[in-house]
């Protein structure tokens, strides 16, 4: 792979983070994978196992400028998206950004705002673009999303719609830390975010994306992404299928996974590295029980190799 810039590496940078964030190196490189395939992560968790201090860690070591948004019941979405004031100096309404307007945006307990909230968030998700009373102003570029959803026997969240969760390209869980990494953390090893020198920053970060969207994918790798989203469509068990969405997601995560291992090309274990954490939020199944058995089931049957 070559070299993305004589400054920042991508491993320098999963290094760092791992040092933040300790015994959790597998999660910190699929955010790593979804923010270099420029899409979005959902980290679905219990509070306080390190959900901000990544993403405060994140954007310290890109030198991002960052934002945290709390959402709560009451949240309107001017309180995220800005509004228009009228300044008399100029005698005139004037557009004040809200913190959207931030190259990464930690959304806290995004299921706990109303629907109207969470649907503020769309648009720029999806389009990097806010349209507001006629106007429109375009987000920074990059646009980075890293939005925490308590679990659902949690008083007083609005489950997300369909629609909201396929805006995010990942979603994963950090989960409890190992008790070795534990006792580091007690022992005051783990590095605070504010301590850790910029690896990269914006413009590094998008030759990064750029070079991991030229990463080849081979027509057998292809066929395979083809291959699961037939059988996702004929399966029973599901509500419905991959959508041709969720395969460009699937695609470009596999690309991003490839970049951060050196490679120039795409092979079976990087489906193996993404593929639920794509996939797992974005699949219905009529029985929900035990949906990561079941998507086991359908990569084994479809692939021949489960992940």
């Amino acid at each position: 792979m070559r070299e993305s810039s004589s400054k920042g590496n991508p491993a320098a940078l999963l290094g760092q983070l791992a040092s933040i964030l300790l015994d959790k190196e597998a999660q910190i490189r699929l955010v790593l994978t979804a923010l270099i395939a420029g899409g979005h992560v959902l980290l679905e968790d219990l509070p306080g196992l390190g959900k901000t201090t990544l993403a405060l860690g994140l954007a310290r070591s890109l030198d991002l400028p960052f934002a945290r948004l709390q959402m709560t019941a009451d949240i309107l979405p001017g309180d995220i998206l800005g509004s228009n004031f009228y300044d008399p100096a100029q005698r005139s309404f004037v557009f004040r950004a809200g913190p959207i307007f931030h190259s990464l945006l930690l959304v806290d307990e995004i299921n706990r705002a109303p629907p109207r909230a969470q649907s503020a968030l769309m648009e720029a998700m999806a389009e990097g673009q806010v349209s507001l009373e006629g106007a429109c102003y375009p987000l920074p570029h990059p646009f980075f999303v890293i939005a925490t959803q308590n679990p659902e026997e949690f008083d007083g969240v609005f489950p997300l719609p369909e629609n909201q969760l396929d805006r995010f390209l990942l979603s994963l869980s950090l989960g409890y830390p190992s008790r070795e990494a534990e006792m580091r953390l007690l022992c005051g090893e783990a590095v605070a975010p504010e301590q850790v020198e910029p690896q990269a920053d914006a413009n590094v970060l998008l030759e990064w994306q750029a070079a991991a969207r030229s990463v080849f994918l081979s027509p057998e790798i292809r066929g395979l992404l083809l291959d699961l989203a037939e059988h996702s469509r004929r399966d029973p068990a599901l509500r419905f299928g991959i959508s041709p969405r969720a395969l460009l997601a699937l695609q470009a995560a596999a690309r991003a996974s490839a970049f951060l291992a050196g490679r120039e090309f795409v092979t079976p274990d990087d489906l193996r590295a993404v593929t639920v954490a794509v996939l797992a939020h974005r699949l219905r199944w009529r029985d929900p029980g035990d949906s990561q058995g079941q998507l086991q089931t359908l990569l084994r049957r479809c692939w021949g190799f489960g992940v």
